[in-house]
């Protein structure tokens, strides 16, 4: 896999846009009940990385501020415009982001590495065998990080 850096992406209407100046950590699929409210749908694919690798080129992200499923204080940066959802962080930071994947200009390599918060799966959502489920918020990280790692080459 080749994919060259920084990565590039952005909201619906253009208004906001950003580079990834470090690879992704990881990739998973969230199905917490945040995240269906937040999207419309039955999960959102997460990318999890540095947050000081995201930088704005264009535009200010807009701000939003809740409790997640995990008792956590999150926010949600996204277009003020459109309103397209980019990334997700916690209060106090953890130096991590969720940036949601199908923001990225190219999605060509967007493929996930785990499922967490399959407790909260709608019931016709079906796993692959070999896939790494989560019933809620993985406690280590590391298999999503080194599974994703394994096929994307992608490297922290």
């Amino acid at each position: 896999m080749s994919v060259a850096l920084p990565l590039a992406g952005g909201c619906q209407c253009g208004a906001l846009r950003y580079e990834l100046s470090a690879p992704p950590l990881m990739l998973y699929a969230c199905h917490c009940t945040n995240c269906q409210k937040q999207t419309g749908g039955a999960f959102v694919l997460s990318t999890g990385i540095v947050e000081n690798a995201l930088a704005f080129t264009q535009g200010e992200p807009a701000r939003f501020e809740w409790v997640s499923d995990a008792g956590n204080q999150r926010y949600g940066l996204f277009c003020g415009a459109c309103g397209g959802r980019i990334a997700n962080g916690q209060t106090p930071s953890i130096g991590v982001l969720s940036l949601r994947a199908g923001t990225f200009d190219n999605t060509s390599w967007v493929r996930p590495a785990a499922h967490i918060w399959v407790k909260s799966a709608q019931s016709w959502v079906r796993f692959q065998d070999d896939d790494l489920l989560y019933d809620e918020q993985p406690t280590d990280y590391a298999p999503i990080v080194e599974r994703f790692r394994s096929y994307t080459g992608f490297n922290a």
